[in-house]
């Protein structure tokens, strides 16, 4: 149900995450699993150490984008750096989404650190028997 507009997507997004943290210009991507389960998909985000009022989504259309900010953590006066690995800047991902997907029905759910959005399958996608009526005979036309 979702589509991949450019194939190289991912190779952007693992050098981006090795070179520069993201900015509002140019964010850096963030990793995600998509599934389907039942009669919903579900998109679940990794943004650990990310505050859920730093969440952004929205869906136009068919186009799902979630931004995200990581922060730094205000410390004392007194303290000195002594390493820093994790990540700070913006976070971006945009996801086309089928038209078989019900973009109005979507719930967001943030716990330890992962965004997990649930997007149900449509009534008018999912698969349904069709009745065959029987006729009431045959007729004729005479002229």
């Amino acid at each position: 149900m979702l589509m991949r507009t450019d194939p190289f997507r991912e190779l952007d997004r693992l050098a981006q995450q090795l070179m520069v943290p993201g900015t509002w210009s140019k964010p850096s991507a963030m990793p995600m699993d998509a599934y389907r389960e039942g009669d919903e998909y579900v998109v679940a985000f990794d943004l650990p150490g990310v505050t859920a009022d730093a969440i952004d989504i929205d869906v136009e259309r068919n186009m799902l984008t979630v931004k995200a900010e990581r922060r730094p953590v205000a410390k004392a006066d007194d303290v000195q750096m002594e390493l820093s690995e994790r990540p700070l800047g913006i976070f971006s991902r945009q996801i086309v989404l089928a038209d078989t997907l019900d973009t109005e029905h979507i719930q967001a759910d943030y716990d330890a650190g992962v965004l997990t959005l649930r997007i149900p399958i449509a009534e008018r996608a999912k698969p349904r028997k069709i009745s065959i009526g029987v006729g009431s005979g045959h007729k004729e036309i005479s002229g």
